[in-house]
């Protein structure tokens, strides 16, 4: 008769078992060789740039585009970036853009952060307005820009009212969706500790929403940068100085193909130097942090 007693198990398999969840449990903290870095990360948009350059010239080498006024030539381009830099406005266009903006999403999350929790927490707040964050969310940033100009002027504070109505309900639904997506196992855990009230929002529910957190921060950003930018466009005037967007405005005005593409091309590299040296760095430890970053 064939022996139906399961308990009795094989040393070597148990051997292999504990090996395999050893190895599930041991984090790797070895460092990328540079030439797998410099392939994986580097390479690639490296290579990506190359042929929009490459295609870019071609469409002018060959006249597919024969009228400069319409798309100049990427050394045409070049030329006015550096001529800029030569006369020092460069990094002049770049910093009253960049200033504004970070300010602008600092005062966004001072704002948006206490009034995500205050919808994430309070039913009634968020029957109230969440629907309304929802629908503001969804609304272009331009428009915003006309009523500013109305109620405070053509001034900064104008530029920082556009900033905040575009970036407050992306950073506030972040954090609501954060704190909806922490497991109600951590929150009864966190109060039979004695984690309640603002003890248990900071140590429990902030920590545990952080991946949707730092998700609308970074969605938070690109409103504001965008923002920002349809502000400066619009709204010119000579003593809120020359910023990115107001280049791109000079541009179309002397119907300078050059200077706007120069613009659009320091607008894209702003915008990808923030994200690259402060969001994808938070995301990435963040994610590492909790287990969640797949490693190629």
């Amino acid at each position: 008769m064939a022996s139906t007693d399961t308990t009795a198990k094989d040393p070597g398999d148990l051997a292999g078992l504990e090996a395999g969840l050893d190895a599930l449990e041991t984090v790797h903290s070895g460092r990328r060789p540079l030439r797998q870095t410099l392939t994986e990360k580097v390479l690639p948009p490296v290579v990506a740039v190359a042929l929009v350059l490459a295609v870019w010239q071609a469409l002018v080498s060959f006249e597919i585009v024969d009228d400069p006024t319409k798309l100049p030539a990427p050394g045409a381009v070049w030329d006015v970036v550096r001529q800029a830099w030569l006369e020092g406005e460069l990094l002049g266009y770049i910093w009253t853009s960049v200033s504004r903006g970070l300010l602008g999403f600092f005062f966004a999350l001072l704002i948006g952060t206490p009034l995500g929790l205050l919808v994430a927490r309070v039913k009634f707040v968020r029957a109230a307005i969440g629907p309304i964050l929802s629908g503001l969310q969804s609304l272009p940033s331009v428009a915003w820009v006309p009523p500013a100009v109305i109620w405070l002027g053509l001034n900064n504070q104008m530029m920082y009212a556009v900033i905040l109505l575009g970036a407050v309900p992306s950073i506030a639904n972040g954090l609501v969706s954060g704190v909806d997506q922490v497991p109600p196992l951590f929150l009864r855990a966190g109060r039979t500790l004695g984690a309640t009230g603002i003890r248990g929002t900071w140590h429990i529910v902030l920590p545990a929403a952080l991946p949707g957190y730092v998700a609308g921060l970074k969605q938070g950003w690109a409103f504001s940068w965008r923002s920002l930018m349809a502000a400066e466009i619009i709204a010119s005037f000579p003593d809120l100085g020359v910023g990115l967007g107001q280049l791109l405005e000079n541009g179309r005005n002397a119907s300078d193909m050059a200077m706007v593409f120069e613009a659009i091309l320091l607008i894209l590299t702003v915008g990808i130097a923030i994200d690259l040296l402060v969001f994808s760095p938070l995301e990435r430890w963040v994610l590492r942090s909790r287990g969640l970053l797949v490693k190629g």
